[in-house]
């Protein structure tokens, strides 16, 4: 076989780009959606009398139900393939955000939300981010990474354009509003859809894949379950309390959802590099890298006063806690087989959406109990410390594993 005709068999298949448009699309508005909530979070408080640990709870709601739905479809996704998940999903969001405008108590609002992750958001994620990594054995990372940032521009665009509209129009209307955009938006992206060829392969001709990684892919999961929640409990302090703490210090509506804009514009960035990151010096050195900016940025922002270093940190926190992202996906990606990894990214994004609920209740509850949020954001740091040391641990486990493949085959070459 020629050189020509090598290159050309190993080539990604063009349409892999088109996925990860289409993915891109619909995680950006269901991640937008989860941004969002922070938007509505003062208004709803004021029109039902909720407190906001109450009102984040609806954030807490969405992500447990994500998790867990999330883990029923990447058991579907790896026996049946994702053709109809993003259609499914462009109805739920859309219908959701609809019945929000009507809703006029606190379990309609964490019912409603229930909905939109369990049908709406965790079917367009980990189940789709599993299709779109195996369109690609060429720098699957970057692939990656710039599809996963459509959750960060999402975070950045949506809660922005919903201040826009509830400074004009009231929540009610912004609610309708949302939900008309929404299907007319994800509905074109849904009919994109298709299964990736690896995968498709691996589910209907399933075979041991030979797989280099020394650990189990069992042993792989339980790891990066284990230090997702830690991260994603650290991450989702800003993401949710970011602009009620702006607001409470006296700046306007607007000036917060554009630091939180700022903030995940940088993030769409952080994910592309980080997912290019991975493909250079490897996933898990790239997911310690990442994790430790977040980690030593989220603590600053209760403490700042200028203008000038809100958007900095922003910045740095944004690009950082978005590579994170990024490197758990190609972690994931690089670590499982085809045929596995439906269900490991959706096993380990129900621990980060765990994770992602526990810490946008802490930062609510521990407002509620000090009345400001220095303790909220210094919790953040706390267990993005500890997620940094359980990467520590796991790096150190493959080291060791390595060592003893190595001797096992060196003696069984000998």
């Amino acid at each position: 076989m020629t050189d020509t005709s090598q290159l050309a068999q190993n080539r990604d298949p063009a349409y892999g780009w088109v996925m990860v448009f289409a993915v891109f699309l619909l995680s950006a508005l269901a991640f937008g959606a989860l941004g969002s909530i922070s938007v509505f979070l003062k208004p709803l408080a004021a029109e039902f009398g909720w407190s906001r640990g109450q009102t984040s709870f609806g954030y807490t709601v969405i992500s447990f139900s994500s998790a867990l739905f999330g883990v029923l479809w990447g058991f579907v996704a790896d026996r049946f393939g994702t053709r109809w998940f993003g259609l499914i999903a462009a109805f739920a969001m859309s219908g959701s955000l609809f019945a929000l405008s009507g809703q006029d108590s606190i379990l309609q609002f964490y019912g409603l939300y229930f909905f939109f992750g369990a049908f709406g958001n965790a079917m367009v994620t980990s189940p789709l981010f599993a299709n779109v990594g195996f369109w690609f054995n060429q720098k699957p990372g970057l692939a990656l990474g710039i599809t996963a940032s459509g959750g960060a521009v999402g975070q950045a665009v949506v809660p922005y354009l919903c201040a826009l509209s509830l400074n004009e129009n009231g929540w009610q209307a912004t609610y309708m509003i949302a939900a008309a955009c929404y299907l007319a938006l994800a509905l074109p992206a849904a009919l994109l859809i298709r299964e990736s060829p690896g995968r498709e392969l691996a589910r209907l001709q399933p075979q041991e894949e030979v797989r280099e990684f020394p650990l189990s892919e069992r042993e792989v999961i339980i790891w990066i379950s284990v230090a997702i929640i830690f991260c994603c409990s650290c991450m989702s302090v800003p993401i949710v309390h970011l602009v009620p703490l702006l607001t409470d210090a006296g700046r306007p509506l607007e000036e917060a959802t554009s630091v939180l804009m700022v903030l995940m514009f940088s993030g769409a960035l952080g994910r592309i590099l980080g997912g290019k990151l991975c493909d250079v010096i490897g996933a898990l050195p790239s997911y310690l890298l990442m994790s430790a900016g977040q980690t030593l940025s989220v603590v600053w922002f209760p403490f700042l006063e200028s203008t000038t270093s809100i958007y900095l940190v922003a910045v740095i926190f944004g690009f950082t806690y978005s590579g994170v992202m990024s490197t758990i996906l190609v972690c994931t990606r690089m670590m499982v087989s085809a045929n596995y990894a439906a269900r490991a990214m959706s096993i380990t994004s129900f621990f980060g959406w765990f994770g992602m609920g526990a810490g946008g209740f802490m930062g609510g509850l521990l407002f509620d109990m000090t009345g400001n949020y220095n303790a909220s954001f210094i919790a953040a740091m706390v267990v993005g410390s500890i997620n940094l040391m359980v990467l520590t641990l796991f790096s150190l486990r493959i080291r060791r594993q390595s060592s003893v493949t190595s001797e096992v085959r060196l003696s069984g070459n000998a």
